[in-house]
């Protein structure tokens, strides 16, 4: 199916035949990332895309936080809504993805009003003076309890957080006796996410799972 390169059950297919198409370049840094990438899923789908821009569209945020690039994909859908001097600080770990991701981004036409920081998200987000309207969380799963941690303070009220891969794999809901450090690390923020009176919070069974939640 052109636009999405993984496999999709009919529902999937009938959904994103019936959606917004992708621009010519996202379809371009999909392509590429299912084709050179050792973990291409980590990409996020072509209706997650849609959704993550649909979201941008109507919040029209002026300031947006995203943890985790990997290769640009999340990070041009959620630019779709940028206000016009908005601007997109996103960080990424992987020091070999540098290159790539200016790549992507220099051929968008939100190239200006993203900022690309390499490195631990952890010791960079407390560095920023960034008061967010949106915040992405994408990146490694064992930390996003401390991710919320750090982010909840920059929040101010209507501001949005987003959270991927909230269910990884369905592992959260199996056995948590003997689980790997990113399932304990992911269940860890659900239940986080669940008891914050301050955030109103919905996770949705879209792909691998996603959370969306409102700060009051």
């Amino acid at each position: 199916m052109e636009g999405d390169f993984t496999f999709l059950n009919e529902i999937e297919t009938y959904c994103q035949e019936h959606s917004d198409p992708e621009s010519p370049l996202l379809h371009e840094i999909a392509k590429y990332t299912w084709t050179t990438q050792a973990y291409p899923h980590m990409i996020s789908s072509y209706l997650q895309g849609r959704l993550l821009s649909f979201i941008s569209r109507i919040h029209k945020p002026g300031c947006i936080l995203e943890i985790g690039p990997f290769t640009g994909y999340s990070t041009l859908c959620l630019a779709e809504g940028l206000q016009p001097e908005g601007v997109l600080v996103t960080i990424e770990k992987n020091l070999e993805l540098e290159e790539k991701l200016n790549e992507v981004f220099s051929k968008s036409a939100y190239s200006k009003q993203i900022k690309l920081l390499m490195g631990d998200a952890l010791q960079i987000i407390p560095r920023l003076q960034l008061s967010p309207d949106l915040i992405f969380i994408d990146a490694d799963k064992e930390e996003y309890p401390q991710y919320l941690e750090i982010c909840l303070p920059m929040m101010k009220q209507g501001s949005l957080l987003i959270a991927d891969n909230v269910l990884w794999g369905e592992k959260v809901v199996h056995d948590t006796s003997k689980l790997d450090k990113e399932t304990k690390g992911i269940i860890q923020f659900n239940e986080e996410m669940a008891k914050k009176t301050e955030l109103s919070v919905l996770m949705l069974p879209l792909r691998d799972g996603i959370t969306l939640a409102i700060k009051k």
